[in-house]
């Protein structure tokens, strides 16, 4: 993993246990570290280790995020936004508001101005790639300088690489260190000859040296002799090259190689070829290095570029994990693999500590910190990393039979006074943040959610900020890299609004939350269903009474006494006992409503009339309500999307006293973005005539433009075959969700009411496929606020000139904002061009856009207000 430091400098921490959170340290798995018998040079690791509780700390500080920022807005002109581009490994100037990220793909350094932590800036970008296919593996800063470590290596064969359609070989494995200035247009000021394939780097806490893992990666489509496609020894072997930065001219720099010889690792796999990974450097200058695929680690004295210590990372027996991938929570396995650090970090005196990816022979799913002298264990994560993931709704099962939730950035640094250690997971798109007070035991603070594939974590300790740079990019799905800030602060964050309790000892696993109903005659409580996502329906019973909710029980749907595979839209507790659950089905005939009892067994299934079905695509129910009890039970589903010839989606009354069904139109609003599409997504009575609608489209992150809840009142008799409705706007939940700095939700799905009357609304992670992970619970307050009691008689004509001015003020609004994000694209285009009389120009539309969606915002707020006022 490449990776990048900013000039840091560690305090000695002491050993002694302080008090931080009252979290009780837990023994989640029986994990050791033992090691394969070595030479006497090369320590053991086994050691006893305890792992942390999973759960936030109820008292503060805490992160939270302020912003995220896609890195495609920053591409140069002429560069297709939709042209991939990614954030990797970041770095920070020293006044901490210039931050550079490495894109590996855009084969540049991007330039991002942060001076405004809650509304970064895009700076440029610095070329790096030149006529070849280059590409930066990490970056520093020193002074005004960005170093930046560019690979120039071929990989003749190896698939998704510009050489796949050549023969497998070796290849070439060179890169080169590119000095460029901070500052635009951002000039080439110096170049060293690495002579090798560049990994990491790292600055000396005082700014002396700069160290360059040179991996001199294996090329993993060639075979060595008597090995597998990707197996070792693979030469030429890695070493590492040292910089003296002492000279203050760049020019004046030379590199120094320090070698990794076949004596000094042996013990370790494979010692004759040496591929280090990732490098960090302490204040009495040791670097301390990992061996990623010879599942070792290195400790080097730079003032005398010998090696100090060489012992093997060990194994770690992890118990109390899943390790198949089969759609269903079961953390039933074990492994017993190699850690194969990826980075590594010092953590206090003598400590160093590893995020275990694993590569070609192992991984082990969490964290060790270790003695740096000799490898012993002081303390490993065991199985509490993956429960981190699945207590937050984001444990990724298709990852379950390869390395979990695999964790691969850790950085450490000291945030406002409390020395902190962030381990980002790579495949669950999260940070666990840990309080290192005591670094031998670490203490769980929060999670905190990304975009998809963090990769990079900054510290940035004089502003008392985090940045992480996420790498995943696919904007055929929306799913776009960014650089995210979080800041420390003494509010409790806004994430998690929902995890999970355990069950016999360990997180109930829960995802794609995309239903909600009320249970009857609980106020403090809600069903939630998950989807598809799983291979099983799962039912969820939700406390509201915490803060976060907590999920504290789960049902599984079955039939005949047996699990069953369906995807769960909608549900409906029933004053009856049992629950009605709406299924979509692949096809239409496949779309059913089902009748549960209490504890989710089928009793009845319940076909959409004929014609309905065959109307339908793979759009079909996606919600489900129920009134009344008994012989005046009446239930009520909303079509996603509108039947074949019809314009308008359906929302269905059906009577299961009769078997009657009943159709009325919905008016669905309307997109232009290409391939978009908008639809419902839930449906929740307010009363025994009047319901609630989702209404959403199927955009996310800066596109998203409609995720909104509105009413529609149900007409006392009925014309034709189907009757249409009138809607009025209730809720815009857009505001709320952009308001939390992250990468703006697509799938808006669940709300209901509680039996208190307050006003709930969820989002579906789709159980992290092609989404961030993240799930947003919101609590709207009194439901009465958006659903007020009509007079008698149906609506004022006030009211409804109200609640038509509302729904124009909120799509006044959405443009409004549209067009801010349109002008900031060609501010920065201009800027990059360095066309300044088109940069004044436009910032002075800028300044009068921002102020007119400003005012657009307000207004939709206060048509909202009128409108629930008037009615």
């Amino acid at each position: 993993m490449p990776r990048s430091t900013s000039p840091r400098r560690l305090r000695p921490l002491s050993v002694a246990l302080l008090a931080v959170a009252p979290l009780a340290a837990t023994a989640l798995s029986c994990v050791s570290g033992t090691a394969a018998p070595l030479p006497a040079a090369i320590a053991s690791t086994t050691a006893t280790t305890t792992a942390t509780a999973t759960t936030t700390a109820q008292t503060g500080p805490w992160f939270e995020r302020l912003a995220t920022y896609p890195v495609f807005q920053n591409v140069p002109a002429g560069v297709d936004p939709s042209a991939p581009t990614v954030a990797e490994i970041s770095a920070v100037s020293a006044d901490g508001t210039t931050l550079a990220y490495t894109d590996a793909l855009g084969g540049r350094i991007g330039f991002l101005d942060i001076t405004d932590a809650k509304h970064p800036v895009g700076l440029g970008s610095h070329d790096v790639r030149g006529t070849t296919d280059d590409s930066p593996t990490s970056v520093s800063i020193v002074g005004e300088n960005a170093l930046v470590v560019v690979d120039e290596s071929t990989y003749p064969g190896l698939e998704d690489t510009p050489w796949a359609g050549e023969g497998p070989a070796p290849g070439v494995r060179g890169g080169r260190l590119d000095i460029v200035g901070l500052d635009a247009p951002h000039d080439l000021v110096a170049t060293i000859d690495l002579l090798g394939q560049p990994d990491s780097i790292a600055i000396s806490p005082d700014g002396t040296y700069a160290a360059i893992a040179i991996e001199n990666q294996r090329n993993e489509a060639v075979a060595p002799a008597g090995g597998d496609e990707g197996d070792l020894p693979q030469p030429p072997s890695g070493f590492v090259q040292v910089i003296d930065l002492t000279d203050p001219d760049p020019a004046h720099w030379t590199a120094t190689p320090v070698t990794l010889s076949e004596t000094d690792l042996a013990g370790l796999d494979t010692p004759q070829d040496a591929e280090p990974e990732y490098v960090d450097i302490n204040a009495d200058n040791e670097l301390a290095l990992t061996l990623q695929e010879n599942n070792g680690v290195v400790v080097i004295d730079l003032a005398t570029a010998s090696v100090e210590h060489v012992w093997s990372a060990g194994k770690a027996q992890v118990s109390g994990i899943d390790t198949t991938k089969d759609g269903i929570f079961n953390p039933t396995g074990s492994i017993d693999l190699p850690r194969e650090p990826d980075s590594i970090q010092w953590v206090g005196d003598g400590l160093v500590a590893t995020a275990n990816e694993g590569d070609w022979k192992g991984g082990t799913r969490g964290w060790t910190v270790f003695d740096a002298a000799d490898g012993t264990v002081r303390w490993d994560a065991g199985n509490s990393f993956e429960q981190i993931a699945t207590r937050h709704g984001l444990f990724n099962n298709d990852r379950a039979a390869k390395k979990g939730a695999e964790p691969e950035g850790l950085a450490f640094d000291e945030i406002g006074g409390t020395p902190y250690a962030f381990v980002g997971s790579e495949r669950s798109n999260f940070v666990a943040v840990y309080d290192m007070s005591d670094p031998v035991h670490p203490s769980f603070v929060q999670a905190l959610p990304t975009t998809n594939g963090p990769e990079g974590l900054l510290p940035i300790p004089g502003r008392d900020l985090l940045a992480v740079s996420s790498e995943t990019d696919d904007a055929s799905v929306l799913v776009r890299s960014s650089v995210a800030l979080y800041e420390l602060g003494t509010t409790k964050p806004a994430f998690p609004s929902i995890v999970s309790a355990d069950e016999e000892g360990t997180a109930i696993g829960w995802g794609a939350l995309g239903a909600l109903s009320p249970v009857p005659g609980d106020p403090q409580r809600v069903w939630a269903a998950s989807d598809a996502a799983y291979k099983t329906g799962r039912i969820y019973s939700v406390d509201l009474g915490r803060h976060p909710a907590v999920i504290d029980d789960v049902l599984t749907v079955t039939q005949d006494g047996a699990p069953v595979a369906i995807d769960v839209e909608g549900i409906a507790a029933r004053a009856d006992g049992g629950f009605w659950l709406a299924e979509e089905g692949a096809t239409g005939p496949a779309n059913r409503l089902l009748r549960t009892d209490a504890s989710g067994a089928i009793q009845q299934a319940v076909s959409l009339p004929a014609d309905v079905a065959a109307g339908l695509g793979k759009w079909g129910l996606e919600g489900v309500t129920v009134t009344g009890s008994g012989a005046s039970e009446t239930v009520y589903v909303a079509l996603q999307r509108a039947l074949t010839g019809e314009t308008a989606p359906r929302i269905g009354r059906y009577e299961p006293a009769t078997g009657r069904w009943t159709w009325f139109g919905y008016p669905l609003e309307t997109t232009t973005v290409p391939g978009d599409w908008v639809g419902l997504s839930e449906i929740t009575a307010v009363d025994a005539d009047t319901l609630a609608v989702v209404e959403r489209d199927k955009q996310n992150g800066t596109t998203a433009a409609i995720k909104r809840v509105y009413a529609v009142d149900l007409p006392a008799t009925t014309t034709g075959a189907v009757t249409p409705l009138t809607k009025r706007l209730a809720v815009d939940l857009l505001p709320r969700m952009t308001a939390l700095g992250g990468w703006t939700q697509e799938k808006l799905e669940g709300f209901t009411i509680t039996a208190g009357g307050e006003a709930i609304a969820v989002t579906d992670n789709d159980g992290l496929k092609d989404a961030t992970g993240e799930t947003q619970l919101f609590r709207l307050g009194a439901a009465s606020a958006y659903f007020p009691v009509p007079p008698a008689g149906g609506p004022s004509a006030a009211c409804t000139a109200a609640q038509a001015q509302a729904v124009q003020a909120a799509n006044a609004a959405t443009q409004a904002a549209a067009k801010v994000t349109k002008l900031k694209k060609k501010r920065k285009a201009a800027a990059k061009a360095h066309h300044k009389a088109k940069v004044a120009k436009l910032k002075k539309r800028l300044t009068k856009a921002k102020a007119a969606s400003k005012l657009a915002a307000s207004a939709s707020s206060a048509a909202q207000t009128a409108a629930a006022k008037a009615c």
